[in-house]
Parts: C-alpha cells; sequence; structure tokens
C-alpha cells in the first residue's frame, strides 16, 4: 500500500496522471480578447532571435528587441527569414476578422506573431513584453492569443497650456500609451488660468502658447515651450510606436495668450480669453498661425490630424453664435487645405444657428452633451470621440471633476459608447473611440508633473482596457490587483517605483558630497531616512538633486530645510544647528510631506488652501515631493546611515 501511494505521489508531482495543466490567461493590459491553454511555457534561450519576413516588419522587430533588452538587459538578434526552435518570428497574414490592429501569437517551441499589418505584430510584442516581465526567467506560457481592439482610437488628452509639460514627460507618456496599445496623444497646446485669481484683471491673468513662433515673434510663452523641430520629431518618434500625436490650438475661446500678444484681437464684450469675431484681423492671426505649422513638405504638425478647438465661446447673442459657426468652419476648411482631418471639440448644440459648419471627414470630441448632444451630432453624420466631463476628467485639486478618476465606475460600467447620460448601441458607426483627459485649470497650485502622472496611470490602464476590450472578464478588483504588477513602459519609471513588496529598498552607510546614487528618486508611498552632523551651510546648499527636484539643507531663500520642484519652493520651518546631531525622516504620499527630526514630527506639508477676492475664491495649493536621490549636493554637513522605504513610516 505504502508502494502505492508513493508512485501515487510521484506521478502527481510530474503530472503524469493526465491532470490537466491548461496554462490560464496571462496576465496582460489590456485584457486579452481570446486565449486558448496549453500546457508548459516557452522559456527564452541565450540564442532566441527575433525573425521577420516582410520588409515592412523590419522596423517592429528592431522596436522589440531594443525594448527588450531595455527591460531585460539582453538584447535578441534581430534577422529576416525562417525560424528555428527558440525564436520569435513576426509575420504579416490577412486576416478581415482581426482588422488593422489585431494579432494572433501562437506560442508553442517557437513564438508565432501574425498580424494582417505591421501595427497588430507590435501590440503583440507589447503583449509579449508584459507577459515576459512577469516572471525571473521571461517564459511565456504556451498557448494560442487572438487579440483585436473594439474601438480603433484609443486615447489621451493633456493640457499643456495653462502647465508647461516638459518634453522629456511627453516622451514617456507616449512610450506609455504605446505599451498599454493606447493609440492617440493629444496634446492641448494653448490655454489659459482663471482671472480671479488674478485680480479679475485679463491683462494679469496667466498665459501661454507653447510652440516656438517665427509668425508672431514673442508670442511664444517664456517659462516652457516646445521648438518646432523638438515637437515634429517627437511627432515621428511617437508615430513609430503607432500612437498618433494630435495637436490642438484652441480657438476662439481660451485664447488669451494670443490677445495678450495683440490686445485688438481679445473681444471686450465676451472677455480678453474670446477672440473678436467680428475684427478681420483675427482671421488673418489665425490663418498665419495655422499657416506656420502646416505648410510645407514636412510640416511641424506632421500627423493626419489637428484640433482647431472650438469650445465654450459665448452664445449669449445669436449674431456671434453665427460668425461663431462660421469661424468653425473655415478653420476645418482651412486645416484640409492643408491635407490634414480637422478635430473639433462638440459646440453646435450650444451654438445652434444657420451658418453651415461642415460634417465630412470632421472627428467631434463630444465632451458635454449641453454643449453637443451625441445624438443630435449623429444625426448630422459626425464622427464622435467619447470623452464625457463628468466621467473622464481629470482637474488636479481643483474640487471640481475628478482629482483622479473613478477607474472603478470605469472599470464595471462605462465603455466608449457612453457619453454621459446618452448611450449608444456598441460600435455605434458614429463611434470613434474613447478617451480622457487632464486639464489644468488652477495655475499657481502647487500640482507637479509627477503628481499629474500619478494620477494619469491608473486612469489610464483602466481606459486601455475598456476601448480595447469592452467586456473583460476578470473583477475589476483582480484587475486592480493585477495591473501593479506591470511596469510604465520599457525604460520608464515615472512613478519611480522602487521594489514591489513594502520594505527597506536601498541603504548607504555614509552619503558623501558629490555622490551618485543607485537610484534616481523614489515615489509615493515613501520614507527617507538619514542622520545628520550639522555644519554651517551655505543658502542653496542641496542635500539631494534628481532632474525633477531638489531637496535642500539650507534652501536658497531661507535657509531652511526644504525642497523645489516644477518651480515651487517649500521649506519647513527647521534648520539645525552648526554641529547638532538629528535623525531626519522625511515621509511622502500623494497629498503631503512631511519632516521629522528626532522622530518627532516637526511639519506637515498637507493640502493647504489659498484664498482670493477677500475670501470669495480659493485654490487648493499641493506640497507634494517625489523624493530626489540621483546626485548629492556639496555640503559641509556629514550624512550618514540613509535608509530608504517604500512605505511610510510614521
Amino acid at each position: 500500500m505504502k508502494n502505492i501511494l508513493r508512485i501515487f505521489c510521484a506521478l502527481l508531482l510530474c503530472g503524469c496522471l493526465g491532470a490537466n495543466a491548461t496554462n490560464v490567461k496571462p496576465n496582460v493590459i489590456p485584457e486579452l480578447k481570446e486565449w486558448k491553454g496549453q500546457d508548459g511555457f516557452f522559456v527564452p534561450g541565450e540564442n532566441m532571435r527575433i525573425v521577420y519576413d516582410a520588409p515592412a516588419l523590419e522596423k517592429v522587430a528592431t522596436l522589440f528587441a531594443d525594448d527588450y533588452k531595455e527591460m531585460f538587459g539582453v538584447r535578441p538578434e534581430v534577422v529576416s527569414g525562417k525560424p528555428s526552435e527558440g525564436d520569435i518570428f513576426l509575420t504579416v497574414k490577412k486576416d478581415k476578422k482581426l482588422g488593422k490592429e489585431g494579432y494572433t501569437v501562437a506560442v508553442a517551441k517557437t513564438v508565432k506573431v501574425t498580424a494582417p499589418e505591421p501595427v497588430g505584430a507590435y501590440w503583440a510584442t507589447r503583449t509579449l513584453l508584459q507577459i515576459s516581465e512577469q516572471s525571473e526567467n521571461r517564459q511565456l506560457p504556451k498557448g494560442t492569443i487572438r487579440d483585436y481592439p473594439d474601438y480603433g482610437m484609443r486615447g489621451f488628452m493633456i493640457d499643456c497650456g495653462r502647465k508647461f509639460i516638459p518634453m522629456p514627460y511627453l516622451r514617456d507618456l507616449a512610450k506609455i500609451l504605446s505599451y498599454y496599445k493606447m493609440n492617440v496623444l493629444h496634446v492641448h497646446l494653448n490655454d489659459n488660468g482663471f482671472k480671479q485669481f488674478f485680480n479679475h484683471d485679463w491683462s494679469k491673468t496667466y498665459a501661454a502658447f507653447r510652440l516656438e513662433c517665427e509668425t508672431f515673434p514673442g508670442l511664444t510663452a517664456r517659462d516652457g515651450y516646445y521648438t518646432k523641430k523638438e515637437f515634429a520629431d517627437f511627432q515621428l518618434e511617437a508615430s513609430n510606436m503607432f500612437v498618433e500625436i494630435i495637436p490642438e490650438i484652441d480657438a476662439p475661446a481660451h485664447t488669451l495668450a494670443f490677445s495678450h500678444y495683440k490686445p485688438e484681437l481679445g473681444s471686450k464684450k465676451y472677455g480678453m480669453d474670446h477672440l473678436d469675431l467680428s475684427n478681420p484681423e483675427t482671421y488673418k492671426f489665425m490663418d498665419a498661425l495655422f499657416k506656420e505649422y502646416l505648410e510645407g513638405e514636412n510640416p511641424v504638425f506632421a500627423g493626419p490630424r489637428v484640433h482647431i478647438g472650438t469650445d465654450e465661446y459665448s452664445n449669449k447673442d445669436q449674431k456671434v453664435v453665427e460668425q461663431f459657426r462660421a469661424f468653425t468652419d473655415h478653420y476645418i476648411r482651412l486645416v484640409e487645405s492643408y491635407g490634414k482631418k480637422a478635430c473639433i471639440w462638440g459646440a453646435l448644440t450650444h451654438a445652434k444657428g444657420e451658418t453651415p459648419v461642415k460634417v465630412e471627414n470632421v472627428d467631434m470630441y463630444t465632451w458635454y452633451n449641453g454643449y453637443a448632444d451625441p445624438k443630435e451630432m449623429a444625426k448630422l453624420g459626425y464622427k464622435q470621440v467619447c470623452i464625457p466631463d463628468g466621467m473622464m476628467y481629470i482637474v488636479p485639486m481643483a474640487g471640481y471633476y475628478y482629482d483622479y478618476l473613478n477607474i472603478k465606475y470605469l472599470y464595471d460600467s462605462w465603455t466608449p459608447a457612453h457619453i454621459g447620460n446618452v448611450v449608444f448601441e456598441e460600435y455605434d458607426p458614429t463611434l470613434l473611440g474613447g478617451m480622457f483627459a487632464v486639464w489644468n485649470d488652477h495655475v499657481g497650485n502647487g500640482v507637479s508633473v509627477k503628481d499629474i502622472h500619478h494620477r494619469v496611470f491608473p486612469a489610464l490602464q483602466t481606459v486601455a482596457t475598456k476601448t480595447w476590450n469592452i467586456a473583460p472578464s476578470r473583477t475589476f478588483d483582480a484587475f486592480d490587483a493585477a495591473r501593479g504588477q506591470l511596469s510604465e513602459a520599457p525604460g520608464v519609471n515615472q512613478l519611480a517605483r522602487i521594489g514591489k513588496a513594502p520594505g527597506l529598498v536601498y541603504q548607504v552607510g555614509e552619503v558623501r558630497p558629490g555622490m551618485t546614487l543607485e537610484y534616481p528618486e523614489i515615489g509615493y508611498d515613501y520614507t527617507v531616512s538619514f542622520d545628520l552632523q550639522a555644519a554651517s551651510e551655505e543658502p542653496g546648499t542641496e542635500l539631494f538633486r534628481s532632474p525633477n527636484a531638489v531637496f535642500y539643507l539650507s534652501d536658497p531663500v531661507n535657509g531652511m530645510l526644504g525642497f523645489s520642484r516644477d518651480g515651487y519652493l517649500n521649506t519647513f520651518g527647521f534648520r539645525p544647528y552648526p554641529n547638532e546631531r538629528v535623525t531626519v525622516k522625511i515621509t511622502g504620499d500623494n497629498r503631503s510631506t512631511s519632516l521629522y527630526i528626532n522622530g518627532k514630527l516637526i511639519e506637515k506639508m498637507d493640502v493647504q488652501k489659498l484664498y482670493f477676492n477677500a475670501g470669495k475664491d480659493s485654490m487648493n495649493y499641493l506640497r507634494t515631493l517625489v523624493f530626489p536621490l540621483e546626485k548629492a549636493g556639496n555640503f559641509k554637513s556629514r550624512i550618514t546611515n540613509l535608509k530608504v522605504y517604500n512605505h511610510l513610516i510614521e
């Protein structure tokens, strides 16, 4: 009897009893449409190659190999020809059911990727990278994937007008979108703050236009802009990852940057953030502005679509409504004259009138049903992008709209067929797809690019899922747990995550002046502690610096402990005496930064209220810090026992 039990156990361990060890569906975002699991795994060997059999796939194969090296430290050889056992093979084959972006992957002794077009093969490589990063040996479960999107437009819009978003972040953002199979990044290039925060004075209200401009020297924002070359290069880089950049010049509202430059363009009746549509100079100016970025064989706006704005103009007077409609039609046709498709914000319910506005070949963003009723727009014939403000708008720290999107609701209940309270049949011909947006309405509210990203990333993973696969099989809780297992993109760590399990993730016995540390920064939630033997430091003495922030031993203004990022300086009410020995601890989350000295809380910089106009208006001010670690400053003090934790320690 004992021998029989031993044999049974041995057979059980080696899987020889016929028990089905079929692989479960891999964790991929967006969730795979179809999966047929088999037994066993494909484990990459030292000689694994990426093989392609059509010239159109060479770029995809090369990008895949580059990303594989970025993530895993080994670059597979890229060759054209026939695969051998142990290779990953990319091939093109027509399949009407897969559509333009679909693909199949068969994982056996080789990994075979088949797609109707290169874009599908590229999305397949994102799937393979996501699966590979979840195990130490980069294994792929044997089985067959068949995957394709439910909607063709899957995107995100970022407001760079009210807050400058540096180009390195935009480039990382395109990589992240691509990694999650999102294919549109809309860049909002001009806008202005709200005048109630600037003493109700239009001339003092913040406004910015973010592109280098030669036609109108001095129009370009001085506190941050993109050169024409870097913006063109950015679009090319993104397109190589199958992400389309849609640039937006917003008019005839949100145009204070233009009336700051040329005051006669502003409307005295409706506000200087509205263009005067009765003034012929308005058309001359806007025609010339668009021309600079659209003309020539290699225009600055390189992609197929250009957004012309057209939202939130006054409708108090029917005469100006007709002027608004004429303006909209004019710039749709102007953009088309340069070979581009025009995109507009939906406003034609708000601006009902007789003046015709072109419908054919125009993409409308339906964002608020009071401005553009989706059913009415469908009857007119507009193709619509679902971007309903009440569901899909993030306005950081504003207190209206979302600070963080309700990703559980979106995952469980939303699809691009849901535009506010209007629900279409899925795949209605009017629907192009879905997007979400970040609007930086409150200029000067302390929100950093890191804070914006902390809000964007969970929303991006969720919207990526619900635009590609509107009916995922796993619960929200399972999705929410699984999404944390994936990185942001090859070579991208904007969240500054170190380690996955909570604990001590880095330590250094002594930090010497000028020293370079292993990690550039650590993101929320974190605890950083060290022992300090203080010396008399000059104002502006840095403890640590990263590309995104500085932590000061002696801040440049008051000589206190403090930090700066994104142009904001925040200082704690503490500085050590010369020769004093203290233990310093800093904790940071997505709402606050705290300083402890010898275990005692000195100050918690939580959300602060700023009041304007005798208290009638207020703004939330954020004092967060993604803690810099990359480079130690030239200090005189002695820093020892540095410890970095990826969780909060009160």
